[in-house]
């Protein structure tokens, strides 16, 4: 069974920064796509940022310039660096591992908030 964990969401003011974390468990990781994605209140859930299994990446418009997705194979983990962050970007983020069949997996979510 696969578990995937956020970390690193809390209280920034606009204009900071923060790091998220996605821990996934199993051997398995190096094979499955990432996805972030955020909520936040009375919105639908949407894509952040994306990377496939080779380190392809891709980003929501709103997010581009500012958020970079990366992933380390060796520690099982996901990160997003979120740069310049605007009040607009509170969200509760989800991480999401999944494969290119039925596979998929979400995280319990961290909740960002960005205001002064």
């Amino acid at each position: 069974q696969v578990q995937v964990v956020e970390s690193g969401g809390g209280l920034v003011q606009p204009g900071g920064s923060l790091r998220l974390s996605c821990a996934v468990s199993g051997s398995i990781f190096r094979i499955l796509q990432m996805g972030w994605y955020r909520q936040a209140p009375g919105k639908q859930r949407e894509l952040v940022a994306g990377i496939t299994s080779t380190g392809i990446t891709n980003y929501a418009d709103s997010v581009k310039g500012r958020f970079t997705i990366s992933r380390d194979n060796a520690k099982n983990t996901v990160y997003l660096q979120m740069n310049s962050l605007k009040p607009e970007d509170t969200a509760v983020y989800y991480c999401k591992a999944y494969d290119l069949g039925d596979f998929h997996s979400w995280g319990q979510g961290t909740q960002v908030t960005v205001s002064s």
